[in-house]
């Protein structure tokens, strides 16, 4: 409620649409504008309900392609958590740094960091990066990467403080296998690579619920990563070596 207004926010189950499969989102849209003709018609003529009452089919509750409170608590799209447990070992030899580090570095910056600054949704280090490859690899929306990469990264150590248990947490991850960009020939390669391409009869939704867990994944990933490089001071250095060319650019486009 606003005032004398109110929103009315629809939650679909896919699964439970495998009849019209994937019908455009506009397609929906107009479904629900019919909903609302038959909740309100007994009420109201129809006039007075597309003239005054209905001002708009989007009152913004739905909170696409932003960052809201409202997402990031019930969730938008597909929620996940994706968690792996390192070796202590493998973190000293591979990410060349410790588990006590990582863990207090992402306190630190994580969460901490993020609060101090009034993120919403943003206690991780690069989600957003990873987020926007797969979207633009796989044929998403891009601009729905803003509540996509909504995600809260947690690190702790475990097994008497010998190994490190990452986890992120993804409450809005909004991603397809059908329509739209999933089927120009470049992004329907990369959705058949990762073995989600198209619809799945058998268990409608469950590409969709894959592919959203390998962002998850990724992300995890990505994560891990840019936390060891920050705490073993690689960051910096390994950007001056491998993303700066010691090539005369001038001279080698003349």
């Amino acid at each position: 409620m606003k005032g004398n207004n109110e929103s009315a926010k629809f939650c679909l189950s896919w699964s439970k649409l495998i009849i019209v499969l994937f019908m455009t989102l506009y397609f929906i849209v107009d479904g629900l504008v019919q909903d609302v003709s038959c909740l309100l018609s007994p009420l109201f003529s129809a006039q007075h309900l597309q003239n005054e009452l209905t001002l708009g089919i989007s009152g913004n509750y739905c909170s696409d392609k932003k960052p809201t409170a409202v997402n990031w608590i019930e969730g938008r799209g597909k929620s996940v958590v994706c968690e792996a447990t390192i070796k202590g070992r493998v973190v000293q030899s591979v990410l060349k740094t410790t588990v006590e580090k990582l863990v207090e570095l992402n306190i630190i910056k994580n969460l901490a960091g993020s609060a101090v600054a009034g993120a919403l949704g943003g206690f991780n280090a690069h989600a957003s990066n990873i987020v926007t490859a797969l979207f633009i690899a796989t044929g998403q929306d891009p601009a729905q990467n803003v509540e996509s990469s909504q995600c809260i990264t947690m690190l702790e150590a475990v097994n008497d403080g010998k190994d490190l248990h990452i986890s992120v947490t993804m409450p809005s991850i909004e991603v397809g296998t059908i329509g739209g960009g999933t089927c120009l020939a470049s992004q329907a390669a990369c959705l058949n690579l990762l073995g989600v391409k198209g619809s799945n009869n058998g268990s409608p939704g469950a590409n969709a619920r894959l592919l959203a867990t390998i962002v998850a994944g990724s992300v995890l990933a990505g994560e891990l990563s840019l936390l060891a490089a920050l705490a073993a001071g690689q960051l910096v250095k390994s950007h001056m070596k491998y993303n700066r060319s010691s090539k005369d650019v001038a001279k080698a486009a003349s």
